[in-house]
């Protein structure tokens, strides 16, 4: 809303735009850019020569001193020639703040801080940190999450370097990488997948002809059962319960690779994938759940196996499922919000942290046991 001068002007009663405003800031900022000094004065030597001797003698800078004294060393440089503009910048400021970049007096909106961690190449020694206290929204999703600064959707699934291993040839290393990055993809982060659809894109990787596999999987995807449950390869939820929040699937893990048993390549993956999630009524009450995946697949040798060329043979598949109603296996993952009452039986398990990486997969979360954090 454009306020008005008491003369019905439009006004907001300085006497110059905001166009004039500007570049009469960026005009003081030049000149003491051209006029400030390129050495330290007399004074300042002398301060640095003090505490450099100081230091010397184990006496390291009081608080007050560590911060205020090195601010107030760089304004001193300018003050002797941009006082006057100071001044009246201040001024100016007073009246039109919004000519200030960012956001210097607080305006109360979050800033997001987070940095993005380098990729995962093996397991972490530790549970992550501490996180903010932050309550996560519909437009920040991953605010007070540990997996704030990982990876965002595929770009979180990084491959190792190639080389060959064996006989194995560094082709069908890279190859057996690319399949395994697939299958994680298309199981955990396709929207079809996640959206409670057939997850075609994960099938189309793996062997038809494995014995049992196939015929399992989509058994599981038809008819789920606490015996048969596609949530230990696949992410799904009901659309009918809850709606993925943004276009973001925070991703983090890692892959390493052996020679295989059935003289090709085997493929060990280890990958967290965290979902944040609203009601499908509306609400903007945000979670999140929090899955971890991992899978042990091979790209055999067609020539010595009756394998599929460029299809992987899955040895071994498990899930663990943070925040998920307990004891439902109806083949959809259900997320609790803070604000409900919970569903389903009580926990029975350990309480453990979900972003935890670091404990091995059997250590990891317990069946119905209690997540530390979302």
């Amino acid at each position: 809303m454009v306020g008005r001068s008491p003369d019905g002007s439009g006004n907001d009663g300085s006497s110059i735009s905001d166009d004039e405003l500007r570049a009469f800031l960026e005009e003081s900022e030049r000149g003491a850019a051209h006029s400030a000094p390129k050495e330290p004065s007399a004074r300042a030597r002398m301060v640095t020569e003090r505490l450099r001797q100081q230091d010397a003698r184990g006496e390291g800078p009081q608080p007050w001193r560590a911060g205020p004294a090195a601010t107030a060393g760089r304004r001193r440089k300018v003050w002797p020639f941009v006082g006057v503009a100071l001044a009246v910048c201040a001024l100016v400021v007073s009246l039109k703040p919004s000519l200030l970049p960012g956001d210097p007096f607080g305006s109360g909106q979050p800033k997001d801080e987070t940095v993005s961690l380098p990729a995962e190449t093996a397991a972490p020694t530790a549970a992550p940190g501490p996180a903010s206290e932050e309550v996560p929204t519909i437009d920040r999703p991953f605010a007070g999450s540990p997996a704030a600064g990982w990876g965002d959707g595929e770009a979180g699934i990084v491959l190792p370097a190639a080389k060959a291993v064996g006989t194995v040839s560094k082709e069908q290393v890279a190859q057996a990488l690319e399949l395994t990055k697939k299958l994680l993809v298309g199981a955990n982060l396709d929207r079809r997948t996640l959206r409670g659809e057939r997850p075609g894109a994960a099938l189309a990787v793996l062997d038809p002809g494995q014995p049992g596999l196939l015929d399992d999987l989509n058994g599981s995807l038809r008819s789920p059962d606490e015996d048969h449950d596609p949530l230990a390869l696949f992410s799904r939820f009901d659309p009918d319960e809850v709606r993925l929040v943004g276009d973001v699937v925070k991703t983090r893990g890692h892959m390493t690779f052996t020679k295989g048993k059935y003289a090709g390549v085997a493929v060990h993956a280890d990958y967290t994938f965290v979902y944040p999630v609203s009601r499908a009524d509306g609400s903007t009450e945000v979670t999140r759940t929090i899955v971890r995946r991992v899978l042990h697949a091979e790209l055999p040798d067609p020539a010595k196996y009756d394998a599929a060329p460029g299809r992987l043979t899955l040895v071994e598949y498990n899930g663990d499922l943070g925040n998920d109603t307990c004891d439902v296996h109806d083949g959809f993952l259900h997320p609790e919000f803070p604000s409900a009452e919970p569903t389903g039986p009580s926990p029975t398990g350990p309480t453990e942290d979900p972003y935890d990486r670091s404990k091995s997969f059997e250590d990891s979360l317990s069946d119905c046991g209690t997540v530390s954090r979302v």
